[in-house]
């Protein structure tokens, strides 16, 4: 999990890489070239370490955006909504997950820059080692995680890692903090589906019971509610609500 703060705090801080690029004392030289230096401490990383690192963020990177970050409740959400909408594959899953990645950038962005200021800048300058750049860097990450993490979730793990119970916040490993998260995040995502399910359901049943009463057995009762559906949903406004009622919850 170190590794990863250290992957995330590298990606956030590539504005100041690209901007340290002219060298002095704690200048950050090209991404390629032969060493790194991270400060007056005078320690580098040499050129294949170099694209290590950025293999492993290029790996890491997918996993941690939908762990650690709100990307997978609005994805849940937006899904069960195309469900709930009865369109099958409109809007497409490039663009549920484009907008979930965005939206989820958008809630993660101060999060990000705390990690940058309180993480990599002191260690770019020299004033902290490794070790404690990277305590450091997950404070605002486990504050974070803290505020969605529900305590029956994390004590779930914490059963069944058979860890001592946590003092404080600040002692629980984040190890257990992250699955504890994920779980909360779903269980927020199936509470918000099945919200948005129940409207369009009652169109299904009243439709539904109309054919039926009509002898239109033949005809699918889904063909005919969908148009009614989707009508409704654009006359409330429908994307502006959901986004709008995410976005809400996840700045609160």
């Amino acid at each position: 999990m170190k590794r990863a703060l250290a992957l995330i705090c590298a990606a956030v801080s590539l504005p100041a890489i690209s901007e340290a690029s002219g060298g002095g004392p704690g200048v950050v030289g090209p991404l390629f070239g032969a060493t790194l230096s991270t400060g007056q401490a005078g320690q580098t990383i040499s050129a294949p370490m170099q694209i290590v690192i950025l293999l492993t963020l290029l790996a890491l990177l997918p996993a941690l955006v939908m762990c650690v970050t709100p990307f997978l409740r609005i994805s849940v959400v937006l899904h069960f909504l195309r469900q709930a909408l009865g369109t099958q594959s409109a809007p497409s899953n490039q663009v549920l997950i484009g907008l979930a990645l965005f939206l989820s950038m958008l809630v993660m962005q101060p999060v990000l820059t705390d990690v940058y200021h309180q993480s990599w800048q002191p260690f770019d300058q020299g004033k902290v080692n490794m070790e404690q750049a990277l305590t450091q860097g997950e404070e605002p990450l486990r504050h974070f995680l803290l505020k969605f993490a529900r305590e029956k979730d994390i004590a779930l793990f914490v059963n069944i890692s058979h860890s001592p119970a946590p003092r404080s916040p600040k002692e629980l490993d984040m190890r257990l903090l992250i699955p504890a998260y994920i779980l909360s995040e779903l269980k927020a995502s199936f509470q918000i589906g099945t919200v948005l399910f129940l409207p369009f359901m009652v169109i299904d049943v009243v439709i539904a019971s109309i054919t039926i009463s009509m002898g239109m057995m033949q005809l699918p009762p889904v063909m005919l509610s969908a148009p009614f559906k989707i009508l409704l949903f654009v006359l409330v406004d429908g994307w502006d609500l959901v986004v709008g009622s995410l976005m809400k919850g996840l700045y609160a």
